[in-house]
Formats: structure tokens, C-alpha cells, sequence
């Protein structure tokens, strides 16, 4: 058994957590306060992988979410106390080397307006819309691409 590898970013009321799991399977999250437990098969070899987090802060069990896909599992932990600012977490500040910050979502939330839809709404749309049964029919996609275009011109020769 291993922890899964895992990044993390905070938002005014809630924490996002993706683990990083390929072709996970029987994924169970269990959100309690203070922590929560993850844990999941994943991969062709079924490695076993289990992740017990202990909270910076507490959070709102029945309001915190996961969603599984085919490369991660990502959680929505909705904060108890929504804008106050998480500086890590996990209770200790002690580095876990399964963890990481996510800084490709990570932003100054501070600074925002609360005018825009909360992050956990914008989860919780894209957690409805995110059905497999839905897809876009793509069949027009080969046409398209080989349409002529204004850039497509020849290039003159190099001298």
C-alpha cells in the first residue's frame, strides 16, 4: 500500500484535492471534520493506494464532493469557515512528499469579487456536466480541419 500522489489548491469556501490515479477503481473518500480518507486500486497492477489527511482546517462533510475520471479523483472540500485562507493542508506542517500545490490553479482569492459564482457551484456544474452520455457528436471534425485557410499560404523559399 502507497499514498496516491496528489495536488492541492484553496479557494474562498472550499479546498480542491486531485489525486493523481490512472484507471482508478473501487475509490471510496470518506470526509469526517478534521480529516478525510482516501483510498483506491489504480492501474494494471492494482496497486493499493491509501491517503489519511489530517485538515489545516475543518470542513463541511455532507457538503464535500469527489469525482473520479480515468487519469485522477478530484475532491471538493467545502470549508466550515468559507474565506478563510488555508496555508496548507494538512494539520502539521511537516512535508509530505506524496503532495504538492497545484499551481496551475492556484490564485489569489482575496483579491476577488463576489460577484462570480462560487467555486463550488463552478465544481458542482462541472461535476453535472462532466456524464459520459453527453458527448459532442464530432463528425464534422475531419471536414473542418481540412478546410483551406488564410495562414495555409505557401512560404517563400529561404535565400
Amino acid at each position: 500500500m502507497q499514498p496516491a500522489a496528489a495536488k492541492w489548491y484553496d479557494r474562498r469556501d472550499s479546498v480542491f484535492i486531485e489525486f493523481c490515479v490512472e484507471d482508478s477503481k473501487d475509490v471510496q473518500v470518506k470526509f469526517d471534520k478534521s480529516k478525510f480518507v482516501f483510498s483506491c486500486f489504480s492501474g494494471t497492477d492494482n496497486i493499493k493506494n491509501q491517503n489519511t489527511v489530517d485538515l489545516f482546517g475543518e470542513i463541511d462533510p455532507k457538503e464535500s464532493k469527489h469525482r473520479r475520471t480515468d487519469r485522477s479523483v478530484l475532491c471538493c472540500l467545502r470549508k466550515a469557515e468559507a474565506g478563510k485562507s488555508w496555508p496548507r493542508l494538512t494539520k502539521d506542517k511537516t512535508k509530505c512528499n506524496w503532495l504538492s500545490v497545484d499551481f496551475n490553479n492556484w490564485k489569489d482569492w482575496e483579491d476577488d469579487s463576489d460577484e462570480d459564482l462560487s467555486s463550488f457551484d463552478k465544481f458542482s456544474e462541472m461535476m453535472n456536466s462532466m456524464g459520459g452520455d453527453d458527448l459532442p457528436d464530432l463528425d464534422g471534425a475531419e471536414d473542418e480541419h481540412d478546410s483551406a485557410d488564410s495562414d495555409d499560404e505557401k512560404m517563400p523559399d529561404l535565400e
